[in-house]
């Protein structure tokens, strides 16, 4: 089965990494261009591009899709099946109508909840107990296409987006590998999607805001759902304070730093105040002994 890979981020290099263990063909790569980053706004490649690259695959950075920049790679290639994860474009219909076995996707939700592009967060921000990875045939709509296979996970107290997705990622590779092998002996029959859906859009500013009018739940958990990134936000003095870690707690006490919530209180133990590093509250308050949060 001649496999072309489409891929950005972290979480897709995993799937990348599971096709390339188990000896998959795979004829190309294609991710998205070369960014700046960093004061000097030097142009690096996305990590399944450095992936790729490092492990001698053809690599292909399209700017466009639409204007069918990618059909000259797929007439070269002429892949028998495009896995699609974390790619961050919709594909246009002569990609997916291209290969025998089709487009499949490897998503970080237990499909039809949570399409969209933050799964791992809005799991973790809406107090799910339980998550996965779902493998699927794309079509033209945004994660509605028939399910192929899917694996769940809990999600744990101690959870945050971070560790969340760093399991996942594992999980999708080990599945995409076992999708494959099930399209090409006909053991995994596609399946329409069915049941309770629901949306998980890019964060943005007003997401990431703590309200400390919530409830001690909810407070944590959207504190764990965007740590460590892009991270919950509050502020001090008007000043914007990035907010990692926090846990319940009975009672103040002094070198921690609490905060009320609508049902009790909570005490923020990691964060980062405007213009410094991550630390510890403990950390903050020796240095800084009259920092507080605003309401």
């Amino acid at each position: 089965m001649r496999v072309l890979f489409m891929g950005s981020p972290d979480f897709a290099v995993e799937s990348l990494k599971a096709l390339t263990s188990a000896k998959y063909d795979i004829c190309a790569v294609v991710t998205q261009p070369d960014r700046p980053k960093g004061r000097g706004y030097a142009l690096y490649p996305t990590a399944v591009g450095e992936y790729a690259q490092t492990n001698g695959y053809e690599v292909y950075k399209p700017e466009k899709l639409k204007n069918g920049e990618l059909l000259p790679i797929l007439e070269k290639y002429v892949p028998d099946v495009i896995v699609v994860a974390a790619y961050g474009r919709i594909l246009p219909e002569y990609i997916l109508n291209f290969p025998r076995y089709g487009c499949v996707n490897v998503h970080a939700s237990l499909l039809p909840k949570y399409r969209g592009a933050s799964p791992i967060n809005f799991a973790i921000i809406n107090g799910e107990k339980e998550t996965g990875i779902t493998t699927m045939l794309m079509d033209k709509g945004l994660d509605t296409g028939d399910i192929l296979l899917q694996r769940s996970t809990p999600i744990m107290p101690g959870d945050n987006a971070g560790t969340l997705h760093d399991r996942l990622a594992v999980i999708g590779g080990d599945l995409i590998c076992e999708t494959l092998k099930g399209l090409e002996n006909g053991t995994v029959t596609p399946v329409k999607q069915t049941g309770e859906s629901c949306y998980a859009p890019l964060i943005d500013a007003e997401t990431k805001k703590l309200s400390f009018c919530d409830t001690k739940e909810k407070i944590i958990n959207k504190i764990r759902g965007l740590s460590p990134v892009p991270g919950a936000i509050a502020f001090s003095e008007g000043k914007t304070v990035k907010i990692f870690a926090a846990e319940e707690v009975d009672e103040e006490k002094e070198g921690c730093l609490t905060v009320k919530a609508a049902d009790g209180l909570i005490r923020i133990t990691e964060l980062a105040p405007e213009g410094k590093k991550r630390m510890t509250d403990e950390a903050l308050l020796r240095g800084n002994r009259d920092f507080r949060l605003d309401y």
